[in-house]
């Protein structure tokens, strides 16, 4: 378990997910862009809420290992959506351009 610290507050959150949500932030804040991004994280109580964080490049996260603070808070689905979103803004690829032939250029 990692501990998130964010805004002055601390978050329990899994070990993937802090580090799928840091690595988006970081290729976030190289491209000047920002998002908001919910993941699951654990309450005092024991309780899973989710929360919302705002990142990008004004963002400071701190994510911190915690030993011993119950079981993993996992999420597959969320880690690859946030390692996929991470790679997009990491590599774009731009769509097909459909061109008929009267768009085409004469390079001969």
């Amino acid at each position: 378990m990692q501990t998130i610290i964010y805004g002055g507050d601390a978050y329990l959150t899994g070990n993937e997910i802090a580090d799928a949500l840091l690595a988006y932030g970081r290729a976030l804040g190289q491209e000047e862009r920002a998002e908001l991004v919910e993941i699951p994280v654990r309450e005092p109580d024991g309780g899973v809420v989710m929360a919302k964080f705002l990142i990008g490049p004004a963002s400071q996260i701190v994510a911190k290992e915690v030993p011993g603070k119950g079981p993993e808070l996992e999420d597959p689905e969320l880690v690859e959506r946030l390692r996929t979103l991470t790679r997009g803004v990491e590599s774009p690829t731009a769509a097909p351009v459909d061109m008929s032939d009267d768009d085409a250029y004469d390079l001969g």
